[in-house]
């Protein structure tokens, strides 16, 4: 079994909270987009976006992988970016990563009205590897990609 670590070393680990969760049954690239619309948000304000996302009352801006997705009401407003898509099952994983976090931060005595997205990271998962037969002997791969997620806040203010 490999080792991990958090992709960010901190100092004074009083004022932070961590968490993450692995295998997260999404592809990285919904992953992605969801964790670079999350990051410097208040934690609440970010569990309260995700809930609209599942919601579908919010969508997601998308601006690594946009090809041939289309503008969505009201992302242009708020995030200066109108291509978008609703990553439901990503923001269902990643809005229990953030209670996670949350838990974990008033577990630790901080206050979570404080409380400040410093790092979320997606990382690639393991890919499960199956191959379905076909005719004439040939076959096609089907891959289940998966990815993980870190989360880190700090106590501001």
């Amino acid at each position: 079994m490999p080792t991990w670590h958090y992709s960010v070393k901190l100092e004074d680990e009083s004022k932070i909270a961590k968490a993450v969760r692995y295998d997260i049954p999404v592809s990285i690239k919904y992953m992605r987009e969801i964790a670079y619309t999350l990051k410097g948000m208040k934690l609440s304000e970010a569990i309260r976006f995700l809930e609209d996302v599942v919601k579908m009352k919010q969508a997601v801006p998308f601006r690594r992988y946009h090809g041939k997705l289309s503008h969505k009401k009201g992302l242009a407003d708020r995030f200066k970016w109108p291509i978008g898509r609703y990553p439901v099952k990503g923001a269902r994983y990643a809005l229990e990563v953030l209670r996670n976090v949350e838990a974990n931060a008033e577990n630790k005595g901080l206050d979570k009205d404080k409380l400040v997205i410093i790092h979320i990271a997606a990382h690639k998962g393991v890919t499960l590897k199956r191959y379905m037969p076909r005719a004439f002997g040939r076959a096609t791969p089907k891959f289940r990609r998966m990815s993980n997620l870190e989360v880190i806040v700090k106590e501001v203010g």
